[in-house]
C-alpha cells in the first residue's frame, strides 16, 4: 500500500512538472486573427477560455486545437557578441583592424564574465572587505575585489597578443608587454569601478578605452577622440557589457547558463533630455555658484524643459551613467574648492564614457571643453565632467560659466 501510494505521488508530481514547465516554456501560439488584442473568449458552458500573449504583447486566444511552439535556448539566443565580432569582420574582410578588435573583445568579455562572477560570490568566498595593502596611487584604500579584478583584466587582455601598454587605476605605473604577447594596442581600464559599494552588494563594474599605440616607445597619452573602442561591464542584477567600436553603442546581457553575453540593447539612443541628474550633492558646500543655481533651477520646475527633476545616485559612475544613457538627464563631478581638478580620471573612466555619450548622441564636457578633446598629461589624471543628454548638458553649462 505504501509503494502504491508513494508511486502515485510520484506520478502526480512529475505530471505537474511536466505541466509547469510546458507552460513556461510557451513562447508563441498560433498566429492571432487580424483584430489583435481580444476580449477573453467564452467557452461553451460559460468558463472564459485561456490567453496566451504572444511576442510584442499581443494577445491570442487559447482554445483546445491552439498549437503551442516550445522554443529552445538555441532559438531565444538572437546574437552574441561573439556573433557581433565575428560579423563585423566578415562585412570587412580586409579591415584587419576589425580583426584585432575582435581579439581584444574576447578578451574584454572573458575578463567581464570572470569577474561577474567573482562579485556575485563575493560574500560567501570572503571576498569582500580590504586587501590590508594600503592605498593605491589615487589614494585609496583597495578593496580585496580591486586587486583581483586588476589582475584578471591584465591576464585576460596580455593574451590577446595585440597589446602594447595597459594602464590601470590600480597600477601606478603603465605595464609594457613586449615579446610574443606585444602588439600595437593601448588598453586603459578601471577594473572595478565602485568597489566602496560591494560589500554592500550594490552595482559596480568595469570601465575601458581602447586606442593604438602606433609603435610609441613610451606609453601613449593620447586624447579620447583617438579611442577605438569603448565600454563598460555593469555587475548588478544582470551584467550588462555596452560596448562602442565608433559605430554606434550596442549592450549585451550576460547569459549565466551559457557563458555568453547576448545582445539585448541594440544601437543605442539616448534621449535629448531627461529629468533625473546624478551627482554626489553632499559637495554641494564646495560647489561654485552657478552649478548651485543650476540645480535650485531644475528642482523646482523651472528650467528650459518645466519638468521637476530627481536626483538618483548609486555612487558608481558606471551604475548612474548606464541609467543616464538609457532613460536620459545628466551625471557630473564637477570641480571644487576641495577637488580643484575634478576626481574622475580622463584616461580610464571620463574619455571612455564620453566616448559612449557621444555615439548614443549625448554629450561630455569639462565645462569648458568637450572631454574627448582634452589632451592627458598623465596616466592618472583628474577631470571635472558634466555628461547626459545633450540638451541636459547644454543648459548646465550655462551656469557652470
Amino acid at each position: 500500500r505504501i509503494c502504491k501510494v508513494n508511486l502515485c505521488v510520484e506520478t502526480m508530481f512529475v505530471r505537474s512538472i511536466l505541466a509547469a514547465a510546458l507552460a513556461a516554456s510557451a513562447y508563441s501560439a498560433a498566429v492571432p486573427s487580424p483584430g489583435g488584442m481580444r476580449a477573453p473568449a467564452t467557452a461553451a458552458g460559460g468558463a472564459a477560455r485561456g490567453m496566451l500573449r504572444l511576442r510584442g504583447g499581443a494577445i491570442a486566444e487559447m482554445g483546445d486545437d491552439t498549437k503551442i511552439s516550445v522554443f529552445s535556448k538555441k532559438d531565444r539566443l538572437a546574437l552574441t557578441m561573439s556573433d557581433f565580432m565575428r560579423m563585423r569582420c566578415l562585412d570587412n574582410p580586409a579591415d584587419t583592424e576589425a580583426k584585432e578588435l575582435e581579439t581584444i573583445m574576447n578578451g574584454v568579455q572573458a575578463a567581464c564574465r570572470l569577474i561577474a562572477d567573482m562579485v556575485g560570490k563575493a560574500g560567501i568566498q570572503d571576498m569582500t572587505g580590504l586587501a590590508g595593502t594600503g592605498e593605491n596611487i589615487q589614494g585609496e584604500e583597495q578593496k580585496k575585489l580591486d586587486i583581483l579584478s586588476n589582475d584578471v583584466f591584465k591576464d585576460k587582455l596580455a593574451k590577446t597578443g595585440c597589446m602594447a601598454y595597459l594602464g590601470s587605476e590600480e597600477e601606478d605605473e603603465p605595464i609594457h608587454i613586449a615579446g610574443k604577447h606585444g602588439g600595437d594596442f593601448v588598453a586603459v581600464f578601471d577594473p572595478l569601478d565602485g568597489s566602496s559599494n560591494i560589500d554592500a552588494a550594490i552595482s559596480v563594474g568595469t570601465i575601458f578605452g581602447i586606442y593604438r599605440s602606433n609603435g610609441s616607445k613610451t606609453f601613449p597619452l593620447v586624447k579620447g577622440e583617438k579611442q577605438v573602442a569603448a565600454g563598460y561591464c555593469m555587475y548588478s542584477t544582470c551584467s550588462i557589457l555596452m560596448i562602442s567600436l565608433g559605430d554606434g553603442v550596442n549592450g549585451f546581457t550576460l547569459d549565466s547558463s551559457l557563458g555568453e553575453f547576448v545582445l539585448t540593447h541594440p544601437n543605442v539612443k539616448m534621449p535629448k533630455r531627461g529629468k533625473i541628474y546624478s551627482t554626489n550633492q553632499g559637495n554641494l558646500p564646495q560647489w561654485p555658484k552657478g552649478i548651485k543655481d543650476y540645480f535650485d533651477t531644475v528642482t523646482n520646475g523651472k528650467g528650459e524643459s518645466g519638468e521637476k527633476y530627481s536626483l538618483r545616485y548609486i555612487g558608481s559612475m558606471v551604475g548612474d551613467m548606464h541609467r543616464t544613457l538609457l532613460y536620459g538627464g545628466i551625471f557630473m563631478y564637477p570641480a571644487d574648492s576641495k577637488n580643484t581638478d575634478g576626481k574622475l580620471r580622463l584616461l580610464y573612466e571620463a574619455a571612455p564614457m564620453a566616448m559612449l555619450a557621444e555615439q548614443a548622441g549625448g554629450k561630455a564636457s569639462t565645462g569648458t571643453m568637450d572631454v574627448m578633446q582634452l589632451q592627458p598629461t598623465k596616466l592618472h589624471e583628474r577631470c571635472p565632467i558634466y555628461i547626459g543628454s545633450s540638451d541636459d548638458v547644454d543648459e548646465c553649462l550655462k551656469y557652470v560659466n
